[in-house]
Parts: structure tokens; sequence; C-alpha cells
């Protein structure tokens, strides 16, 4: 009989364990399950390394490394500005218009004059240009779609009246040589790259801007409620937008040497489809620098690849696409978790 109470107090302790098992392993696989989706940009750049180097053994070497983020190098200072308007639940359809014009007056006002005057007057073009979108929107209240859709009308016919719809030639030897030159065997504008994704990470985390341009678009109410001016800061993202834009303009002219009119053509595409891979949410208060970076070399690997294995372009749109959706249902599976 005492063998038989034994038998059934074991049995008793072990059924009674089973369900606290259970509830242990699901815990575990629904914070293994949270991990992944909080980091899914690094998981998928992760992938594309992976699958790059077994589709071809170019990939990791040195020179077409270099190669992919001196291609990059624009898209990813663009992007930078394209987040800040992004995280204030705004978004900036007229980047690739402003490079092409900042692109086209570098090049215009090196035949009059040094480089330095050139460059300060062309970033002011930039200002100006996102000025205009950020008063549109922060004091007329104007959809930003709508706002920068217009800009990005207006900044690229600029660029073809100005260049007379053809490409300016630049002579200047310094601004080609800083388009070719290395230092560490690392190209300048990698550097210059780098450099204004630390900024913008460093103004995010450590700064007042960076954190009420992000709760801006948490909950602008609330900030307004605060006492804080809301419509000063969306308009001070929206003309960093515009001046980063003509750094990218001004990297392209460096690196050909010419200021083109085309130059930056589906760039909006391609800064919102990095942010938004990046982890980003188009409705604001969620994105950051080092994200936003890696959602740029994956399209840059998406290209570089293809290119290494002969493929036309017409199929990176397309695999584009299928990233932007995936990072999109992963953004919601997260945003469901998180309530």
């Amino acid at each position: 009989m005492g063998n038989i109470a034994l038998t059934d107090a074991k049995l008793t302790r072990t059924d009674a364990e089973r369900p606290r098992e259970a509830q242990t392993f699901q815990q575990q696989v629904k914070g293994g399950v949270a991990f992944v989706l909080r980091y899914s940009t690094v998981f998928v750049f992760i992938f594309m390394i992976i699958i790059s180097t077994l589709l071809s053994p170019v990939f990791l070497s040195e020179r077409n490394i270099f190669n992919l983020l001196r291609q990059v190098s624009g898209l990813g200072i663009v992007s930078m500005g394209m987040l800040l308007v992004i995280l204030t639940g705004g978004i900036d359809l007229s980047v690739g218009s402003i490079a092409a014009l900042g692109s086209v007056l570098v090049a215009t006002f090196l035949k009059d004059m040094p480089l330095l005057p050139a460059v300060v007057l062309s970033l002011g073009a930039g200002l100006l240009m996102g000025a205009f979108s950020g008063f549109l929107v922060a004091n007329r209240n104007m959809a930003p779609f709508v706002a920068t859709l217009a800009l990005m009308t207006v900044a690229r016919g600029l660029a073809f009246m100005i260049s007379k719809g053809s490409p300016v030639i630049t002579e200047n030897q310094t601004l080609t040589d800083f388009g070719s030159a290395y230092w560490l065997r690392i190209p300048l504008p990698v550097f210059v790259m780098f450099g204004f994704v630390l900024i913008t990470l460093l103004v995010q985390r450590f700064t007042a801007f960076g954190r009420i341009v992000m709760a801006i678009g948490s909950n602008e109410s609330a900030v307004r409620l605060a006492g804080i001016r809301v419509g000063f800061y969306k308009f001070a993202v929206y003309c960093i937008s515009g001046i980063l834009c003509v750094v990218a303009g001004l990297i392209s002219t460096s690196r050909t040497g010419v200021g083109s009119p085309i130059v930056g053509n589906g760039m909006e595409l391609d800064a919102i489809a990095a942010v938004v891979i990046g982890g980003a949410s188009l409705s604001g208060g969620r994105g950051n620098a080092i994200n936003t970076l890696l959602g740029v070399l994956i399209l840059g690997m998406i290209g570089n690849i293809m290119n290494l294995m002969n493929i036309p372009g017409y199929p990176q749109q397309v695999i584009q696409g299928l990233i932007i959706v995936v990072a999109v249902l992963l953004q919601g599976a997260q945003a469901r978790r998180a309530r």
C-alpha cells in the first residue's frame, strides 16, 4: 500500500509539472519569436550576405565590397534625412529631384567660382527646397505627400532648366579627386555616409531634438499639449532632408565629374524602402539610423549580386518590392506583439 501511495504521489507531481513545463516552453518560443522580430533587419542582412556569397565568390572581395559601399553612399545619406522625416509621421518624395538640382548647381557654379562657394551655395539651395516643403507641411498643414510631390516636380524642372536638359561637365580636379579618392583603402564618399549615419544616431539617442522628433511621430497631440512647438521640428526635419539630398548630389558629381538633371531618378522610393526595411514605421515614432543603414545595404546587395550574375535590372525591382512587403509584415507582427 505504501508503494502504491508513493507511486500515486509521483504521478500527481508529474501531472502538475507538465502544464508548467508546457507554459515555460511556450514562453521560450514567444521570447524567441519576439527576438527574431525585433532584430529582423539584422537577420535579413545576414541572410543576404550568405546568399550573395553562395551565388558569387567575388561578392566578398575587397574591391566589390568597396564598390558596393561607394555606390550606396548617396542613398545612405539621403535615407538619413528621410528617416527623420518619417519619424515625424511625414514623407519626402522630393529627395531625388533635390539631389539632381544640387548636382547640376554645383557643376554650374564651378564654372564661375571656386569649389567652397559653389558647395555652400548648392547646400543653401537644398536648404531652401527643404524649407519650402517644411513650410507647407508645418505652417499650412498641407499633407506631406502633396507638398513634397509638388516640390519633386519643381526641383526636377529647375534642374532641367539650369542644365538646359544636358549634363553639365565640371573640370574641378579637387571635386573629382574626392569622388575617386581613398583613405585607409576606403573610398572617401563612404566615410561621408558613415559620418552622417553616426550624426543621425547621436542626434536620435542623445539630444532633445531627436527625442522630440520621435515623440511627434508617436503622439503629436501629446507633444503639442506639452507646449512644444511641433511646427518648428517638422520644418527642421524637411530642411535637414533638403541639405542631405544636395550632399548626395555633390557626391554623384564628384564620382562622375558631371552634374546631371537625371540624378536621383527613383531615389525617393529607394530611400523610403531602405527606411521601411530598416524597421521604421511609416506612421512615425519608430526607427533608427543603424537599421536604416542596413536597409540601404540590403538594397545595394540586391543590385550588386544581380550585376555580378549578369541579371537584368528589372527583377531587382520585383525582389525589392517583395522585401518591402516582408518588412512591413514583420513590423505588423511586432506591433501586435507589443500590444
